[in-house]
């Protein structure tokens, strides 16, 4: 990285080993949230830098020296890339912030926290089995092998950049596989500054990641599409998901999705209703609600409602909007101007479909503590779960809440909606925690909790959320391949017309 002329700090993209323009030479520029004003510039890659990804990381994994690594060697390799990004944390959190505007103190915690993948994923490494399988026909000897799936794209979106290329990569290198990772165009610089600071200091072959940087359709699509890319692993929105869905399989690729949701966050009438309120507000304001797992449908027990919803309109009010760089701001601008328009679109559909705006409710301007693209804190009560506020994904700073009576009811409305990603139960009855856990139809289930992840533990989403998983032991067969192995000691190898089954033997 280094000054452009314009006074703007200029990147290159990182293919084969090497910092390179793309092809084309086309660049873009990417820009501060909080300022709304230019601070860098990015290579715009196209197809050809794709190609050129592709092709390096194909042969760092068909034939190079990644490829004849054992796989303790591999562990090793990810346990420095561990100790480097804890060595580069607080600088890293810092260009994350200035490109994605999320608050200094989530970004901190998220980079401090974010060697424990590389290091998990390193002591799994060579815990990678296959197994003897004690086949049910004579003079056979068989095993199964575990292996790399081959080179595997990465699209990652723009609200945690380097937390979610993370859980892809950690346990994709683990695996054996090489990779190509495609960021956001709005936010590439923390990843490429990543791949200067971590994984070139990290001595990996080179070819075994490779980083382009550029528009969805210019240069995910091929991506996507390449035929030498085994797998795609992808975070983002459900449409896109589906189009990158569709478009891998036309070529049988193997993919992984975590896409969208619209998670209940239900409060029971039995709660401890100061840590409900907290959790209630921690799940949908202080990542600004640019969080998949956002618990942007709050359900409350009716007998309670009334009350919650006071306490938690006067704790939103308190809510510091302002310079994200500042541990003291607890809500930050919304990343780009496109989401910024989305939000306060469904903020006036609301509205219009008869939803009571009890809290915010439009821009939040310099006299509240914002900025160009910041958005209130917003609360909508009396909100029934056919509307489109209760149904759809608004990836903001804007709470539906929404009665219900009783434990079906809650797990009713719970489930209806296309999404299954996460949810939220507040009660203190064990009894009920378990039973709305196996009720609720979503790949977690927070218990008087919300938002937390580890590395040891499954991520993934029910229906419309995606398919496969993150994170835990789960994450790595993502990444793998099962062939079976046959060795035959019968003398000739047996009658060559004939398939031998049980019966024959």
């Amino acid at each position: 990285m280094q000054d452009a002329p314009t006074g703007l700090k200029t990147f290159q993209t990182y293919i084969d080993g090497k910092w390179v323009d793309s092809v084309s030479g086309k660049r873009l520029l990417t820009s501060d949230p909080y300022t709304g004003k230019p601070w860098a510039e990015i290579p715009e890659c196209e197809a050809a830098d794709v190609n050129n990804a592709v092709e390096a990381a194909y042969r760092a994994f068909d034939n190079g020296p990644w490829a004849r690594m054992t796989q303790t060697a591999r562990g090793r390799v990810l346990r420095k890339i561990a100790d480097l990004i804890e060595k580069n944390a607080n600088y890293l959190a810092e260009i994350e912030v200035r490109d994605n505007g999320k608050l200094i103190s989530e970004m901190s915690a998220q980079l401090k926290y974010l060697p424990e993948w590389y290091y998990y994923y390193g002591g799994l490494a060579d815990k990678i089995q296959g197994s003897v399988v004690p086949v049910d026909k004579p003079d056979h000897f068989t095993y199964i092998l575990r292996e790399p799936i081959g080179v595997c794209g990465m699209i990652i979106p723009w609200n945690s950049p380097l937390l979610l290329t993370g859980w892809k990569l950690a346990p994709a290198l683990a695996a054996g596989c090489t990779a190509v990772i495609k960021p956001s165009e709005y936010t590439s610089a923390s990843l490429l500054e990543f791949m200067r600071l971590v994984i070139e200091e990290a001595d990996l072959p080179p070819g075994v990641v490779n980083v382009v940087t550029g528009y969805g359709q210019a240069a995910g699509e091929p991506l996507v599409t390449h035929p030498k890319v085994s797998k795609v692993a992808f975070t983002g929105g459900s449409l896109t998901g589906s189009r990158v869905a569709s478009l891998a399989g036309q070529t049988f690729k193997k993919v992984s999705l975590e896409l969208g949701g619209k998670s209940p966050n239900i409060v029971f009438d039995d709660c401890i209703m100061e840590d409900a309120v907290s959790g209630a507000i921690s799940g949908i304001f202080a990542a600004t609600g640019q969080t998949c797992i956002a618990g942007s449908r709050l359900l409350v027990q009716e007998n309670i409602h009334d009350e919650f919803v006071e306490k938690l309109i006067d704790m939103a009010k308190t809510a510091k909007l302002g310079n994200p760089m500042s541990f003291e701001t607890q809500v930050g601008p919304v990343t780009t101007p496109p989401q910024y328009e989305k939000i306060l679109g469904y903020i006036d559909i609301a509205k219009g479909e008869g939803a009571n705006c009890v809290l915010g409710g439009g821009p939040a301007g310099a006299d509240m503590g914002g900025g160009k693209y910041f958005v209130q804190p917003t609360v909508f009560t009396g909100v029934d779960n056919k509307m489109r506020i209760a149904q759809e994904e608004v990836f903001g700073p804007v709470l539906s809440v929404i009665k219900f009576k009783d434990e079906d009811d809650a797990a009713a409305i719970a489930n209806d909606v296309m999404y299954g990603l996460g949810s939220g139960v507040w009660t203190q009855s064990i009894k009920r925690a378990t039973t709305m856990a196996q009720r609720i139809r979503a790949g977690t289930v927070w218990v008087n909790t919300y938002r937390a992840v580890s590395f040891t533990m499954p991520f993934g989403g029910y229906k419309s959320s995606g398919l496969g998983r993150e994170n835990g032991q789960d994450a790595i067969n993502e990444y793998l391949q099962t062939k079976s192995v046959w060795i035959s000691n019968a003398p000739g190898g047996g009658n060559p017309f004939v398939m031998k089954t049980a019966a024959d033997d």
